[in-house]
């Protein structure tokens, strides 16, 4: 009896363990396959990842950057982006190498005066400045007159603002500027007041044309003597009227201060400005084009190259109908090849991609309205989708004080152009040659000067077909500009073999490189303090 019941528990015990390994093989099972859907998860959880973040970065582009553009667009962006990011060690160190700026060669700021500098003395009388030109013209106009209110000893009522120009700006100096900031800031230098006293409002008044480009001796000598008869000087005009090289250094440096630090825009531009420089950072370094292609830049200078027949009449029509400008008959075919002419939205577009910036890079277009808007920016916009403006950065509430004024306008992209990682000009002019030499002012940041004349000749190639887009062009256009970068150099006197006038004009101006008057190596500043 006992032997059958052992046999029989051990038969149960048998089958009780066989159906215990069983379930432990089905759990094993469970197991793997459940090791195996979770490495699956992992992978589809990693694939939508990516995914999702692609089209968010996608959904970013194209909602900030070119709202009316389709997200297809974005496509490009993204994977020339990534294309850049992961074309190796060396493709890092060139992309890096965009951005890096020049080596300051340890310049510093230096406009302090000399010791034997002294508080302005009694005011012998008041100067009035009706400044003309655009901003950054009569920009360099008040601070060249800061200088001659000093050489004359004079009292500087508040300029005018030039309200005649082509722009019809009718903002005045409290508008674009701090006034108070202005005041304050020059006290040591000279006194400045907001308005003639009135008790000489109907006084005789001697009116002038400053000769352009005069030394410390004209003002001395010719304008001084009219304190003798009158009390207050009117100066017509006041762009280019102090010479850009050999006066006192007191001088030169009075200049810088009052151009770097006296003359500062008005709180509520510098804040919509400052904002903007945000909204730009937030796609990374960017670049900042002062694209010189708009309306009375063509008209003036003649340059017609790529428009229509009508677009060359019309510009043909301005040129001739604004008085003030004196040339009438220009040939545009020899004003583009000797590079006098602004880039063209195309041409820019060449030549920042031969420099090597990718498609991805972010662009501040620092300008007006662009002449012909989107068929002449089409194939800039393809080469460069990311191109902001002030008027796609900024709502149009936020833009709305600031639209019918050129000159508050031009102010933004002046903050925006100073702050950007990399400046290119398109041009030449008043503008360009302003940021540049500030750009300089503050620590030599990255600007970079297109050879116009040089890239003319080489794109007319493109054009011809005996030179094509890659390799080749891209290294010539980068040889031509190892050297035009913003590096420290000294300021450029006047071209070989002018005379008269002409010697003058041709000097590099004053503002757009305050170096030596107004940088000065570390070690040396050091010694003279």
């Amino acid at each position: 009896m006992d032997t059958a019941v052992a046999k029989q528990k051990h038969k149960q015990y048998k089958s009780l363990l066989s159906e215990t390994e069983e379930v432990l093989r089905e759990g094993e099972l469970v197991m793997q396959q459940k090791r195996r859907l979770k490495n699956r998860l992992s992978v589809v959880r990693l694939v939508l990842t990516c995914a999702i973040g692609t089209i968010a970065l996608l959904a970013l582009f194209s909602a900030h950057a070119f709202p009316s553009s389709s997200v297809s667009s974005g496509h490009g962006v993204v994977e020339s982006y990534l294309l850049n990011k992961l074309d190796g060690a060396r493709g890092l160190l060139e992309y890096e190498k965009l951005w890096k700026p020049p080596s300051n060669k340890d310049y510093a700021q230096c406009m302090e005066p000399n010791v034997s500098y002294s508080s302005h003395l009694e005011s012998r009388g008041y100067l009035l400045v009706h400044t003309n030109g655009g901003l950054n013209q009569m920009r360099a106009g008040i601070c060249d007159m800061v200088a001659v209110a000093r050489i004359i000893n004079a009292t500087l009522v508040i300029p005018e603002l030039d309200k005649q120009s082509f722009w019809q700006d009718s903002s005045n100096f409290s508008d674009v500027f701090d006034e108070e900031h202005f005041i304050t800031s020059l006290a040591n230098d000279i006194k400045v007041v907001k308005k003639l006293p009135k008790e000489l409002a109907t006084a005789t008044k001697a009116v002038k044309h400053f000769r352009s480009w005069s030394g410390v001796e004209y003002y001395q000598d010719e304008i001084s003597h009219l304190w003798d008869d009158y009390q207050v000087i009117r100066a017509a005009k006041s762009d280019s009227r102090l010479a850009n090289n050999n006066l006192p250094p007191d001088i030169q440096k009075l200049r810088c201060r009052a151009f770097y630090e006296a003359l500062r825009f008005a709180p509520r531009i510098e804040a919509l400005g400052k904002l903007l420089v945000q909204r730009m950072r937030s796609y990374g370094p960017f670049v900042a084009l002062h694209l010189r292609y708009e309306k009375d830049m063509l008209a003036f200078s003649g340059c017609t190259y790529g428009l229509s027949p009508d677009e060359i009449e019309e510009l043909t029509m301005i040129r001739e109908n604004t008085a003030h400008w004196k040339v009438k008959e220009i040939d545009a075919m020899e004003q583009r090849a000797k590079g006098y002419c602004p880039l063209t939205p195309r041409e820019v577009g060449i030549f920042l991609s031969s420099l090597g910036f990718p498609s991805s890079t972010p662009i501040y277009i620092a300008a007006g309205e662009i002449y012909g808007g989107d068929a002449h920016m089409a194939d800039l916009q393809t080469r460069f989708p990311l191109l902001m403006s002030k008027e796609t950065l900024a709502s149009a509430d936020e833009l709305e004080p600031f639209t019918h004024y050129a000159s508050q306008m031009a102010a933004l992209d002046y903050i925006v152009s100073l702050e950007s990682e990399v400046f290119v000009p398109s041009y030449s002019g008043n503008m360009a040659r302003a940021v540049a030499g500030h750009r300089r002012f503050l620590g030599h940041r990255k600007t970079i000067t297109p050879d116009r004349k040089s890239l003319i000749h080489l794109f007319d190639k493109l054009d011809r077909g005996k030179l094509k887009e890659g390799r080749k062009l891209s290294s010539l256009i980068v040889d031509i500009h190892q050297r035009r970068q913003g590096s420290p150099r000294k300021r450029k006197g006047p071209i070989s073999g002018t005379k008269g006038m002409d010697r003058f004009r041709s000097e590099e101006a004053f503002y757009e490189n305050p170096l030596p008057d107004c940088l000065c190596r570390t070690e040396l500043h050091d010694r003279n303090q």
